[in-house]
């Protein structure tokens, strides 16, 4: 038996069944900490208002609770990791995720669940930080592709069990919809625990690159920062309020309400596929100023139209890039910083911390616009709305600075 620490033989291209096993373990990961533990909970916000267990300002701030842990826990991922290795700090992750789950059935206080969202949101954070650099450089470069794609895929599936499976759950009640999450997560948190990499990934054979380059990389690695941070006030409004937008906002009800998470969910599914392939085609920096104009857009939508048609195209294109626009701000990484595995983890834990912070003040921001406009539905879209049309802009502007240079010499 070989004791290399790499999934596959250094000289194959193909995928053994402890690569793929990690691959599984990777789209557990991402299913359960960020596809249930956050998007799971927007769909169940109307319930919760409707049950008297919190009121609707407090339901939204205990959304946001999520958010400030994901901040946390992309802040601590790389340093926990060290202290355990990335075997046991994903394991250990996955355990306090599904405990979550568990404790959210028992509102034993507004203290008690904000606790527990925030110990969920410190998972999440972390696992995005860890999960696809624990595993990727492992894999065989011609299928990473594949398996960052199928890795992130687990967020879309999340998105759609939650839309599926709550309004199921729902039927015996808010306390059995926790505790039948609490099941999933622990189901795939069993199945995850023997699926990762027992080694860290390999050290780079040449740590020592070109100093010039890395210069050249570190404006482009800033302006990604600051458009994936943008990216995160965009996505926020319809992460926490979309359901509640179209069940109460607009008068549609809570069923009607959760086939619009479903439909958001569909597309999150296909979402990592089709951002994938664009970036393929015209590379990953133009993929995502594309992306940008058009969240921009549906989100601006959303605030100017309850139309179930427009809501519907809105709905589509956020499920879409919502978990899209991680493996293109990942791949942008590994544009800027090739060959370079220590790098690009450190740089990906910037990004997802600068997201994770703008996302935490969104969802903390929005939550007190939401409170003292009266539930202005329109006004928090708007906000989302203009963050993203700001990085577009700034993303032009700032390719055309990085031009002039160039054409002058």
């Amino acid at each position: 038996m070989s004791s290399a620490p790499s999934l596959t033989s250094s000289g194959s291209t193909s995928l053994d069944a402890r690569s793929l096993y990690a691959t599984l373990a990777g789209l557990c990961g991402s299913l359960v900490a960020i596809g249930l533990a956050r998007f799971a909970y927007t769909p169940l916000i109307p319930s919760l208002i409707q049950a008297h267990w919190f009121t609707s300002s407090q339901a939204v701030t205990l959304g946001a609770a999520n958010f400030a842990g994901y901040l946390i826990g992309a802040l601590i991922g790389r340093p926990l990791a060290s202290a355990l290795s990335n075997r046991t700090a994903l394991r250990l992750l996955m355990a306090v995720v599904t405990a979550a789950f568990f404790a959210c059935a028992y509102p034993l206080s507004i203290s008690w669940f904000f606790a527990w969202r925030l110990l969920s949101g410190i998972s999440g954070g972390a696992i995005m930080v860890l999960v696809a650099t624990s595993i990727l450089p492992h894999i065989p470069a011609p299928r990473r592709g594949f398996v960052s794609g199928m890795i992130f895929l687990g967020l879309g599936l999340g998105i759609a069990a939650s839309g599926t499976l709550i309004p199921e759950l729902l039927h015996f009640g808010l306390r059995t919809a926790w505790l039948g999450l609490g099941a999933v997560a622990l189901a795939l948190t069993a199945v995850s625990w023997f699926g990762w990499p027992s080694t860290n990934p390999p050290a780079p054979l040449a740590a020592a690159g070109n100093r010039h380059a890395s210069r050249a990389s570190d404006l482009g690695l800033r302006v990604l920062y600051a458009q994936y941070a943008a990216n995160a006030l965009g996505l926020v409004p319809a992460m926490i309020l979309l359901v509640d937008y179209v069940a109460r906002g607009l008068g549609r009800g809570a069923a009607i309400g959760a086939d619009y998470w479903v439909l958001y969910g569909l597309a999150a599914i296909v979402g990592p596929v089709i951002a994938g392939n664009v970036a393929h085609r015209i590379g990953y920096g133009k993929a995502y100023r594309v992306a940008l104009l058009l969240q921009a857009a549906a989100v601006a939508m959303l605030a100017l139209s309850g139309n179930a048609w427009v809501l519907g195209l809105s709905t589509v294109i956020l499920g879409i890039f919502t978990p899209g626009i991680v493996p293109l701000a990942l791949g942008r990484i590994h544009e800027l910083v090739p060959h370079d595995h220590t790098e690009q983890r450190a740089s990906w834990s910037r990004a997802t911390t600068a997201f994770a912070l703008f996302q935490a003040l969104g969802g903390y921001g929005y939550s007190y616009l939401f409170s003292h406009s009266h539930n202005n539905y329109a006004l928090i879209f708007a906000f989302g709305a203009v963050a993203l049309a700001i990085a577009f802009i700034a993303d032009i502007i700032v390719s055309r600075i990085r031009s002039l240079p160039t054409t002058a010499m």
